[in-house]
């Protein structure tokens, strides 16, 4: 079975920096893509940034602000998170797929498996 977990979530200062931090277990998706989305409240939940291999897509909010980064070896994926903005409030969800192809990577549906969610709270 399955398990994706979040962790790193918490409130900060705009300006101020966050790492979230990304655990799957049941498969390897070495081959497959490991990303990140967001819901605000009141908002559709939307991709902040993905990776499968060398292909990496950020949302144009988070560019130059946030990194993706993966470890295949312990299955994980991070997010850097920097130069927060209120608006970046939100609940993150981690998510994985092993059968996204690179044209697939934006779309919320192609991914098999999520997470529960971490809280990021960023005050002006």
């Amino acid at each position: 079975q399955v398990h994706i977990e979040e962790s790193g979530g918490g409130s900060v200062q705009a300006g101020d920096s966050l790492r979230l931090s990304c655990a799957a277990s049941g498969r390897s998706f070495r081959t497959g893509a490991m990303g990140w989305f967001r819901q605000a409240p009141g908002k559709d939940r939307e991709l902040v940034a993905t990776m499968r291999g060398g292909s990496i897509v950020y949302a144009d909010s988070v560019k130059g602000r946030f990194t993706i980064s993966r470890d295949n070896s312990k299955n994980m994926v991070y997010l850097q998170m920097n130069s927060l903005r209120p608006e970046d409030t939100a609940t993150y969800y981690c998510a994985a797929g092993a059968r996204l192809i690179t044209s697939t990577l934006r779309i919320e549906t192609a991914y098999d498996y999520w997470g529960q969610g971490t809280q990021v709270t960023v005050s002006s």
